[in-house]
């Protein structure tokens, strides 16, 4: 098997577990550009003790290059559990993140996203830079 065939994805528009990557504003080569990683922004994930995104990973691969490059990954701790049971903790995270990044040239960014019932899934955008 290999991890490709492990890997689900989708339109975020009709489907929850899908990452949503944003970029914010022009992308320029050499200057910070932020972008936005979600789960769930057209339709909401749960985020629940039991149902829940574990994290999201964005992944650069520059035009022309062989590798890709992990750009980070954001982790989520906290899903509504305590010791008085599931759904009854202080504290939930929010499938969301950002990621401040420079780059020399174009290329593809890729997130990917982890359920722990429905698994992997994927996106990505394009990236052009000028």
């Amino acid at each position: 098997m290999k991890m490709a065939d492990l890997i689900q994805s989708g339109d975020w528009k009709g489907e929850k577990h899908v990452p949503v990557i944003e970029v914010k504003g022009p992308v320029k080569a050499g200057e910070p550009f932020e972008v936005q990683v979600s789960v769930g922004k057209e339709i909401p994930h749960p985020n629940t003790t039991e149902h829940h995104i574990r994290w999201i990973q964005l992944i650069f691969k520059p035009e022309g290059g062989k590798f890709p490059y992990e750009v980070g990954r954001v982790t989520f701790d906290v899903h509504g559990e305590s010791t008085d049971g599931a759904n009854q903790g202080p504290a939930h995270t929010e499938p969301f993140g950002v990621f401040r990044l420079k780059v020399a040239k174009g290329g593809t960014l890729t997130a990917l996203s982890y359920c722990n019932i429905h698994g992997l899934w994927e996106s990505s955008v394009d990236l052009a830079a000028e």
